[in-house]
C-alpha cells in the first residue's frame, strides 16, 4: 500500500520515497509513499518530477490502482530499479491553484446547500476554473449574482479548513456528510477522510485544499447553464 502523504499535508512540495515496484510496459513506478495526488473526485492528478540517482524523470501522469499509486515517467532514460531511493517534486504552482480551486468548490457547495438545500449532481475542475452541477429546477441571473456574493462573503470570513480521517462508523454519523446526489465513497472502506470549512461545510472528500478560505481569492461566476429539468450548471473562475 502506498502511503498517501497528501491526505494529511497538502502543502508538502517535495518528499523522499523508495521505488517499491517497476512496471516497464506502462513506464511507471510505484513508490512506498507519495505526495502526488492521483486524481479523483473531479480533481486532476498532479504533475512534477522524480529524481533517482541523479536522473530527473518527468512525472506525466499519476493514477491510483487498488492500494497503489502509479507514477508514469516521461523521458527516455532507463527506468529506476526496485528499491531505489528517490525524491519527488511537485509542480507546486499548478497544485496550489488546484487547491484554491477545490476549496472554492466546497465554499460554493456549502453555501448553496445551506441557503437552498440543493445537492451536487456533478463537478469538474482545472487550475482556477471549475464547474458544478446542482439540483435546481430554475437558474436565473439574479440568483447567480446572489450566490456569487454569498460565496465571496464566506471567502473573506477567513474560515479555517480542517482535515480529519475518521473510522467509517463515526464519519457516517455526521449529518449530510455526502453532498453529492450519488454516494461516491467505495463500499468496504474502513476510514473516511473529511474536509471541514469551519462554520460552513463538512463533507467526505479525498482531494487537496488550502488551510483557510482567505487563500482562495475572489470567486467569479463566469456562466451558468441548464443541463436538465432539475440539473443546473454553474461555472466559476478564481481571480
Amino acid at each position: 500500500m502506498t502511503e498517501l502523504l497528501y491526505q494529511t499535508d497538502s502543502y508538502l512540495q517535495e518528499f523522499e520515497a523508495n521505488v517499491r515496484s517497476v512496471l516497464p510496459d506502462e513506464r511507471a513506478v510505484v513508490l512506498d509513499r507519495t505526495a502526488f495526488y492521483p486524481g479523483g473526485g473531479g480533481q486532476p492528478c498532479d504533475f512534477g518530477s522524480l529524481t533517482v540517482a541523479g536522473v530527473i524523470y518527468p512525472v506525466e501522469k499519476v493514477k491510483k490502482q487498488g492500494d497503489d499509486v502509479l507514477h508514469f515517467l516521461g523521458g527516455s532514460a532507463p527506468l529506476p530499479s526496485t528499491g531505489s531511493a528517490s525524491r519527488g517534486t511537485l509542480d507546486w504552482a499548478r497544485r496550489y491553484k488546484l487547491m484554491r480551486t477545490h476549496t472554492a468548490m466546497h465554499v460554493l457547495c456549502g453555501t448553496v446547500f445551506r441557503d437552498y438545500g440543493a445537492l451536487v449532481t456533478g463537478g469538474d475542475m482545472e487550475p482556477l476554473k471549475s464547474r458544478m452541477d446542482f439540483e435546481f429546477e430554475t437558474m436565473r441571473g439574479d440568483l447567480v449574482r446572489e450566490i456569487e456574493a454569498a460565496v465571496n462573503k464566506e471567502v473573506v470570513e477567513a474560515r479555517e479548513i480542517r482535515v480529519k480521517i475518521l473510522p467509517r462508523e463515526e464519519a457516517f454519523q455526521i449529518p449530510d456528510l455526502i453532498r453529492t446526489k450519488i454516494n461516491l465513497l467505495p463500499e468496504g472502506i474502513s476510514q473516511v477522510r473529511t474536509v471541514e470549512i469551519v462554520g460552513l461545510d463538512l463533507q467526505a472528500d479525498g482531494g487537496t485544499h488550502v488551510r483557510n478560505t482567505n487563500e482562495v481569492g475572489k470567486i467569479r461566476v463566469a456562466d451558468y447553464k441548464s443541463k436538465g429539468a432539475i440539473n443546473k450548471r454553474i461555472y466559476i473562475e478564481i481571480e
